[in-house]
C-alpha cells in the first residue's frame, strides 16, 4: 500500500502520525504535490548555499479569491531560512499558482519560476510519486527524496 499527501501546512503530530505509517507501507508528504515546484525548491536551496550573500525574495500570484498567503510560499521562505517579511502576494483574476524565487546579485538577477495553468498539474505530480514510491522500500519519504533519487542516477550516467 502506498499513500501520498500533499498539504502546505502539516504539524508535528500529524507528520509524526505519518511518519510511523512508514513502517508498514510506503508514504511520502509533501507541502506541494506539483513536480515543478518541489524542483524550484531544490534548485533555489542548492543556489542558495552557492551564493548566501544573495538577496532574495519570494513573489506568489493566485486568484482573488485567495485570502491567505500562499502555504507553499511559506514552505519555501522556510527551505531557505527567509522571514516571511520576503514573500510578496498578489491576489487577481483566475491565476491557478505562480511562485517565484528571485535571486539578487551584483550585476545579474536569477528567477526560478513555477506556474501551475491548470490543476492537472496536482494529478501529474501525485502519478509521479506513486510510480517512484512504487519502487522504493517502506518507509516515509519526501518529495525531496525522490527527485535527489532521480538526480543520483543522473549524476552516475554523467
Amino acid at each position: 500500500m502506498m499513500l501520498v499527501s500533499a498539504i502546505s501546512a502539516y504539524d508535528d503530530t500529524q507528520l509524526s502520525y505519518a511518519r510511523s505509517l512508514g513502517q508498514d507501507s510506503r508514504i511520502l508528504c509533501s507541502p506541494n504535490i506539483t513536480l515543478g515546484i518541489n524542483f524550484l525548491i531544490m534548485a533555489a536551496r542548492l543556489l542558495r548555499s552557492i551564493a548566501p550573500f544573495a538577496d532574495v525574495e519570494i513573489l506568489e500570484q493566485h486568484f482573488k479569491e485567495k485570502p491567505e498567503v500562499s502555504g507553499t510560499a511559506k514552505k519555501i521562505a522556510e527551505s531557505l531560512s527567509l522571514d516571511a517579511e520576503k514573500i510578496t502576494s498578489l491576489r487577481l483574476g483566475g491565476i491557478v499558482g505562480h511562485h517565484e524565487v528571485i535571486f539578487g546579485f551584483p550585476f545579474q538577477t536569477v528567477r526560478l519560476t513555477h506556474d501551475s495553468i491548470r490543476r492537472e498539474a496536482f494529478g501529474t505530480g501525485a502519478a509521479f510519486a506513486l510510480n517512484e514510491l512504487a519502487s522504493c522500500d517502506k518507509g516515509f519519504y519526501t518529495f525531496d527524496d525522490l527527485l535527489m533519487k532521480k538526480l543520483r542516477a543522473q549524476l552516475a550516467i554523467a
